[in-house]
């Protein structure tokens, strides 16, 4: 299990187009938004998808400024070594 707590800035022109994008990924949940277009999200790994590999796309999504992990957490209690 991996959590990751998440700061992205968009340009406020684009923010409702970037939260939409934003939301539409896999593993990702948007809290928060403001008017001049930060985003607080959380991301989690989900299914195929991993949340390091969702933490790259973020930057890809057109009118994203910036995109800073703020907390970080892992757990790999579940997981069983052969």
């Amino acid at each position: 299990m991996n959590i990751s707590g998440i700061v992205l800035r968009a340009s406020p022109e684009n923010a409702a187009g970037v939260r939409a994008s934003v939301a539409a990924l896999p593993g990702v949940e948007v809290h928060a938004a403001t008017h001049d277009g930060r985003l607080v999200l959380t991301l989690e790994d989900a299914g195929t998808a991993s949340a390091a590999d969702t933490f790259v796309k973020l930057h890809d999504i057109q009118g994203v400024m910036s995109v800073s992990m703020i907390y970080q957490y892992s757990d790999d209690s579940g997981i069983q070594e052969a």
